[in-house]
């Protein structure tokens, strides 16, 4: 019988780190180990010969920075998406992007199963797995944290002592990160505790309040359909831009998010989530959104948001539904082209002006100064019309007391 070939999602965190020797432990197998490239940065420099020294019979780096910003990141953001009001969804985005790359990589090696290093109390699971089942299920799934006898991050750290593997944890700093050009997250440890105060120690990306630049910076943001073109009038792409302004959206302690999430797998948990450029494109967007959608449109927006962030939460990308929604934030996002600027300043984005060759706003009708275009005293026929459901229920009701 041929050995069992298995894929598996590489990151070089703890969990990983540990499957590699416990998969040839407890399977006839040969791992392939995957590593996606979403912008982790240094990260990625020493997991090539770590995974090949654990075990590993070959290691792909997959460059997925490009697609991720284009084809994930860029939709979510112009879907206004954001999980329970405060998640960006950072996470969220990056595992259907990651597994797809192992889908494609797995049919390409002929292996017959793919392994994931996510904990059965995660989201992440799910999110790799619904992404395996959509592109090609006749694949098996390995989930280790649902099978071995390692019950905590400490055991899983123990185990990596006794294997002599490296890990960028320990018992006194055990806390679960995920990097990506998005975001930094942080979970575990003293966190667990909903009353412990995040330390400042957990922020890796982004100043605190006090150690904030003092001055105000401007930045300006092109849009061209909701997506970010430019950044001070240069032309970026993607990538380039959400880099400049992580730099400048850290200096200024933007984008943390402290919070106490619902995760799908039915409980509680605490987060905290250093999106610095990603908050500030958010905060443009809906500026410019402001000024160049209708109403109508803009409300059904923010509802259809809600369930475009629960189907990214909940690992559903590859689903009609989310592809149908996506539609739709296309076609309400031809109008939305323009400038924004904002004052960063002490963890805020404070709108500084914004204009766009699609704006509704029109002042000549908005001023409170005299005008030539709007008959005031055209609101009263308007109310009378309005209110009149409001008057004939008074009336019935009040005639029913006489």
């Amino acid at each position: 019988m041929p050995k069992m070939k298995i894929v598996l999602a590489y990151s070089g965190g703890l969990d990983t780190s540990i499957i590699i020797p416990w998969l040839l432990e407890n399977y006839d197998c040969e791992v392939v180990a995957v590593v996606g490239d979403v912008g982790q940065g240094e990260e990625l420099e020493p997991l090539k010969e770590k995974a090949l020294r654990s075990g590993a019979s070959k290691i792909y780096i997959e460059d997925l920075r490009r697609e991720f910003v284009e084809d994930f990141i860029f939709p979510t953001l112009k879907a206004g998406a954001v999980y329970e009001d405060k998640y960006l969804l950072g996470t969220s985005m990056a595992r259907p992007v990651i597994a797809k790359r192992l889908v494609e990589i797995a049919e390409r090696e002929k292996a017959d199963a793919i392994c994931h290093g996510c904990t059965g109390k995660g989201n992440d699971q799910v999110r790799f797995e619904l992404t395996v089942k959509a592109l090609d299920p006749a694949l098996k799934i390995i989930a280790p944290w649902r099978i071995w006898n390692i019950k905590s991050r400490e055991e899983a750290i123990e185990y990596a002592e006794k294997k002599n593997i490296p890990v960028p944890v320990t018992k006194k700093r055990p806390y679960s990160m995920d990097r990506n050009i998005w975001h930094l997250s942080h979970e575990g440890g003293v966190l667990e505790n909903p009353m412990n105060e995040a330390p400042d120690d957990v922020l890796l990306l982004t100043k605190t309040p006090e150690n904030a630049s003092r001055a105000p910076e401007y930045v300006e943001i092109d849009f061209e359909k909701s997506v970010p073109a430019a950044l001070n009038g240069k032309k970026l792409g993607g990538f380039a831009l959400l880099r400049k302004l992580n730099k400048l959206g850290s200096k200024h302690s933007v984008g943390v998010a402290d919070m106490v999430e619902n995760r799908l797998v039915g409980m509680k948990s605490r987060g905290v989530y250093e999106t610095p450029g990603g908050t500030i494109l958010f905060e443009a967007l809906k500026i410019l959104e402001s000024v160049t959608l209708d109403k109508e449109t803009a409300h059904l927006k923010r509802h259809l948001a809600l369930k475009f962030a629960d189907l990214v939460y909940n690992g559903q990308w590859y689903t009609p539904l989310r592809e149908s929604l996506s539609a739709f934030f296309d076609k309400a996002a031809e109008p939305v082209s323009g400038t924004v600027r904002l004052k960063l300043y002490k963890g805020r984005c404070y709108h500084a002006g914004v204009k766009s060759p699609y704006s509704l706003h029109d002042i000549d009708i908005a001023t409170f100064s005299a005008d030539d275009v709007y008959n005031q005293k055209d609101a009263e026929g308007f109310i009378n019309l309005f209110g009149l459901p409001l008057k004939v229920r008074a009336l019935k009701l009040n005639s029913k007391k006489k």
